[in-house]
Parts: C-alpha cells; sequence; structure tokens
C-alpha cells in the first residue's frame, strides 16, 4: 500500500489495441454484451492494474463468464472518500475494490463495507486468519488481495555478509550508514523494534508502550544517513554504496540484483515486515454475487502462484498450497513467520502517533 506499494517501484509498458469502427454487423454483439453479467474492480492503479488486466481478469472472464470493467485506483485514502461520498448516492465507483489495509479499518468502521457469505467462497480457507476481516455478524468485509515485504537490505560490496537481525540498525558500527523510511506508518518501525527488542507487538497496546518503543527507535538515531520518502532515492545511494543498509522492499531488491546490482534482500531472523491489500465490496453495489465469485477465484492457490510469477506479490494463501519452486517463493517471501504490521493503531491513533513520532524520532 498504503503509498509505499510496488506499483510506484516498477516500469510496465502496457500495450494498446487500436478499435476500429463499428460495423452494423457488430451491434448483436454489443446487445449481447449489455446482458452479460459484469463486475468493476478496482486494482492499484499503474503496474498492477495492467498486470492484473494482461494476465488475471482474461482468465477470469473465461472462468466464470463474468466481464471486468477494471478501473485503477489511488492507494492513499483519496479512494475511501470517494467511495463513502458515493455510497451515500447509493452509488459504487467499483463493486471491488483494493483496499489498504488502515483504509479498511476505516472503511469498515463507518459501515462501507458488505458482509460477505463465507460459505460462497469456499477458497478463502485457504488464507491465513490476519488476511480475513469480519464483521460484528460474521460477514466478510475483507479478504487478503495481494501481500509484500519489507525487509534488510544491505549493499554486498560494503556488507560481503549479510546481517541476521534488525538489530544491525542499532549497532554503533553502523554509524551513518543506514536509510529508513521516514513515517511511522509506512517504515513500520514500532512492529520492527518492538518484535526485535520487546518481544513482540503487545507492546504498542499502549501508549506508555508506545512511547518506550520510540524512545529505543531514538537510539539508532547516529546510524541513520537518510530518512526517505524517495524509494528511487535510497535504491540508488544503496546501490553505489552511499547509504549501504536499511529497509526497503524485497521483491524491487530482488530485481535490483538480477540485473547485477551489489544489493541483497535479508529476512532478519525476527521476520520480515508483511504489508498487504484486502478486497472490499461497497455496500452501495448491487453485484455482490459476483463480487463473491471473484473474490473466491482470487482466493486459489493456483491464482496466487500466478500473481507472484507475474506481478511480483507475495501469496497471501498458505505457503503448502503453492506450486511456487523454492526459487520463485523466495523471489516474493519467506518461511521465517512475518512481522505484521499494527493496522489498528494507525487507525486509531494516527494523529498522536505522527505527532509523537515528530518530536521523538524527526526532530
Amino acid at each position: 500500500m498504503l503509498e509505499n506499494n510496488s506499483i510506484s517501484r516498477r516500469s510496465f509498458v502496457r500495450s494498446g489495441l487500436a478499435l476500429g469502427g463499428l460495423s452494423t454487423l457488430a451491434l448483436p454483439t454489443l446487445l449481447r454484451a449489455q446482458d452479460a453479467r459484469s463486475l468493476k474492480v478496482g486494482t492499484y492503479g499503474g503496474y498492477f492494474q495492467a498486470s492484473f488486466d494482461q494476465h488475471i481478469f482474461p482468465d477470469f472472464t473465461a472462468a466464470t463468464g463474468i466481464e471486468i470493467e477494471s478501473i485503477g485506483v489511488p492507494t492513499s485514502a483519496s479512494w475511501l472518500v470517494q467511495l463513502q461520498a458515493a455510497a451515500k448516492a447509493n452509488q459504487a465507483p467499483a463493486d471491488v475494490s483494493m483496499i489498504a489495509q488502515v483504509e479498511r479499518l476505516k472503511g469498515a468502521n463507518a459501515g462501507l463495507w458488505a458482509g460477505l457469505d463465507r460459505a460462497k467462497m469456499p477458497n478463502i480457507a485457504n488464507l491465513p486468519d490476519h488476511f480475513v476481516a469480519t464483521n460484528a455478524e460474521g460477514g466478510v468485509t475483507g479478504v487478503g488481495a495481494v501481500a509484500w515485504f519489507i525487509t534488510l537490505v544491505t549493499n554486498t560490496e560494503t556488507y560481503p555478509t549479510a546481517p541476521e537481525s534488525w538489530k544491525a540498525l542499532w549497532d554503533p558500527a553502523n554509524a551513518g550508514k543506514i536509510g529508513l523510511l521516514a513515517l511511522a506508518h509506512s517504515s513500520f518501525l514500532l512492529e520492527i523494534t518492538a518484535t526485535t527488542h520487546f518481544g513482540g507487538t503487545a507492546v504498542l497496546d499502549t501508549e506508555e508502550g508506545v512511547l518506550q518503543v520510540m524512545a529505543k527507535i531514538a537510539e539508532m538515531k547516529p546510524n541513520v544517513q537518510l530518512w526517505y520518502r524517495d524509494e528511487g532515492q535510497f535504491q540508488q545511494a544503496l546501490e553505489t554504496g552511499e547509504i549501504p543498509m536499511g529497509e526497503y522492499y524485497h521483491d524491487v531488491t530482488g530485481l535490483a540484483a538480477a540485473e547485477g546490482k551489489p544489493v541483497r534482500s535479508t529476512f532478519p531472523a525476527e521476520g520480515g515486515v508483511q504489508d498487504s491489500g484486502s478486497w472490499c465490496v461497497s455496500k452501495a453495489s448491487t453485484k455482490t454475487e459476483e463480487a463473491q465469485v471473484f473474490i473466491d477465484y482470487m482466493s486459489q492457490a493456483e491464482i496466487q502462484a500466478k500473481l507472484s510469477r507475474n506481478v511480483g506479490t507475495a501469496p497471501t494463501v498458505r505457503k503448502e498450497l503453492l506450486d511456487l519452486t523454492p526459487e520463485e517463493f523466495a523471489a516474493v517471501s519467506s518461511e521465517i513467520a512475518p512481522i505484521l504490521p499494527r493496522y489498528d493503531l494507525y487507525e486509531q491513533k494516527g494523529d498522536w502517533l505522527a505527532e509523537k513520532w515528530a518530536e521523538m524520532i524527526a526532530s
């Protein structure tokens, strides 16, 4: 998500089809198409949308007969605002949307999402529990769509041996050598620090605990050369060795390494951070049945493996169900248990967190 998702981190050239004039012979086909089952699906724009248009939607339509109207949606809160405004007018700009987790929670609290029937989506049993959200009535309000990892990355020329732990971020030997994401909600340094030094993210349940974790993060400040928002800036500095260590995206680092850049991505012993987006259905949609067919289809192990191979996302289904080779799985994920973001914290205490982060970390 989520401004820090893999959409903006990869380039993709999408080929277009030139459409000629329509003859009267085409009209019966058009009339039949209007009566066909259809679904408006919003995916993160750019690379993600183009990849889904090429690799996923045509096969879905062939398998189900449901035509997809593809919509590119922003990863920021602006799409949630559009969906909420439209829902008040009983309209749905998209029936199914790929939603960042904090926005998913906000939408759930506002009663925006339809409660879907788990029995009509048997394949969601393939997903770990943290990828399936429900409402008080037991309706499914969010299902894991795609995932990705933030890991500990290093320049291999500066660090011939890979670090084994996130503790390397605090090592005095790494003074002035580290680049970190600048914001609390996108860096997930609270979760990384809580897992590494406090035995898990439960310490973040209280404001006192959050402040303890922030104080520990502040201890690494002498090691940090760059607090970055521009991913390209850090990636270039990592590749040249100017900033030879930091946190970054596992998939993008792997692509750079495959191109011969002297970089590596390491899943530390404490785990990489697994971020994700969920499929959510607007309560204003009249296509609940079609939406359930779509989400069930996307929750198949075969389809998640296809996404890993063609889009570079981590699968949301359990590893033992996948036919990915060890190399394919390692390119997008890890068998080390992930660090799961505390999205609830950012949704409930976002302003307070930003204020304290500015005081203790960004100052």
